[in-house]
């Protein structure tokens, strides 16, 4: 009966995929037309809503709305400008400039926004003009926006780390946080690395020596929003608030430092809170609706059929992780971070536990895993973000993409096959 229920789970949710029903709606669907096979359809439908219901009762949820209006905040607020300044300043007169601040402004932004697409949209938005006003390649840049704005989905706060939390059973989000720096900033080097290939081969053109002075200027600028940082992620560590409570303190201080920039004024927060709004309600539409799926799934025993298949393919655990990426490298392409993350943690989780993984570990490997699927078509929301910002299109941005791709599986065998690049500032902290 499992292997049934598997098929039928996933036949309805590609078919519906094929048909063009979005996301949550196929979920939904294709775990009420699994449930069938078991329960009666009014039963079916019942046990739907209420498990949609119940899968957002959960306080560290509140989390996520909290970062969203975060970075919403800092997109408006002038912050990214900041970040992008002291990431060009930092560069100084290296050639192709551009893009190496490109990464380190993804990369700080993503750090205290936590969101991917809010990366793409504030670097991209500001550099794109720039890159092309000095000679880069409008592709290339695009490339380059879109895969280093994953890095904030890797390093702390991360929303995606929240819901794996969530859906591992209670992971804590505090060594998540930590153990994504390493992981994090080893994909950003990587990033620079590749571009710097493509900077030779263009003779792409150097940017201004800057001096010390302004430097120390730039760097006092932008210390205000880094601070951010210190008190999100410091206060969780030593255990002064949780992630929530973070959230909410990361939503009033990016507040007050937007105020005290002048970049938006009392009368920009509503317009501000409308527009996270509508984004938390995608999101948490797709958490209510996955969670009905997972639920859906452990009623049939799908989890454990699929744990039992893995198992007895190999005993060794770096093949069964080998397997596991590939599975998800392919699922990555089709479907949303957040979804994949709540419908396969718990399938997965078991198995590699059984093999002496590391929670911590396999989260982050999993969550970089499908940060190259929020890169690629056909529903890869960084990447129409990355486009739209370039003013390109798929097609041509697609070939320069396919060497960042690269360079970002070549860092997931990394992480996956040296759990201490993941697992190393946890053990510090204690966590």
């Amino acid at each position: 009966m499992e292997y049934v229920s598997i098929i039928i789970l996933v036949l309805s949710f590609i078919t519906l995929m094929a048909l063009g029903v979005p996301v949550a709606w196929s979920l939904g669907l294709s775990s009420f037309l699994t449930l069938t096979v078991t329960i009666a359809t009014v039963p079916s439908a019942t046990t739907i809503a209420q498990r949609m219901g119940t899968g957002l009762d959960s306080f560290a949820l509140l989390a996520i709305p909290f970062f969203i209006l975060a970075g919403e905040i800092m997109n408006k607020g002038g912050i990214a400008n900041r970040l992008i300044n002291l990431a060009k300043a930092l560069t100084g007169r290296l050639p192709g400039g551009l893009l190496y601040v490109n990464v380190i402004a993804s990369m700080l932004f993503g750090a205290i926004a936590g969101s991917a697409v809010a990366a793409a949209s504030a670097i991209g938005g500001i550099l794109a003009p720039r890159m092309e006003k000095e000679g880069y390649p409008r592709e290339l840049g695009a490339a380059v926006n879109i895969t280093s704005s994953t890095t904030g989905l890797i390093i702390p706060p991360s929303n995606v780390l929240i819901v794996y939390s969530l859906a591992s059973g209670g992971v804590s989000i505090a060594a998540l946080f930590v153990a994504g720096y390493i992981p994090g900033l080893l994909i950003g080097l990587m990033l620079m690395i590749t571009a710097a290939v493509f900077i030779k081969k263009h003779n792409l053109p150097a940017g201004e020596l800057t001096p010390l002075k302004e430097l120390a200027k730039k760097f006092l600028d932008a210390l205000p929003s880094l601070f951010l940082l210190v008190v999100v992620i410091g206060g969780i560590v030593i255990g002064v608030f949780t992630a929530t409570e973070a959230s909410a303190i990361a939503v009033v201080y990016t507040i007050i430092l937007s105020l005290i920039y002048r970049e938006i004024s009392f009368k920009d927060l509503p317009r501000i809170l409308l527009k996270s709004s509508e984004t938390t309600a995608i999101v948490m539409l797709l958490i209510a609706t996955s969670m009905s799926m997972s639920w859906a799934m452990s009623s049939e025993n799908i989890p454990q059929s699929i744990s039992t298949t893995l198992l007895a393919l190999s005993d060794n655990k770096f093949v069964i992780l080998i397997i596991i990426n590939l599975i998800l490298l392919f699922v990555g392409t089709f479907m949303d971070m957040t979804p994949a993350v709540l419908i396969f943690t718990p399938i997965f989780l078991p198995a590699v536990v059984t093999l002496g993984i590391d929670p911590v570990h396999f989260g982050i490997m999993m969550v970089l895993n499908l940060c190259i699927g929020v890169c690629t078509p056909p529903v890869g929301s960084v990447l129409f973000v990355g486009v739209g910002v370039a003013k390109s299109s798929i097609a041509k941005v697609f070939f320069p993409l396919l060497p960042f791709f690269i360079t970002m599986i070549i860092g997931l065998l990394i992480i996956t096959l040296f759990p201490g690049l993941s697992l190393w500032l946890p053990s510090i902290f204690g966590l």
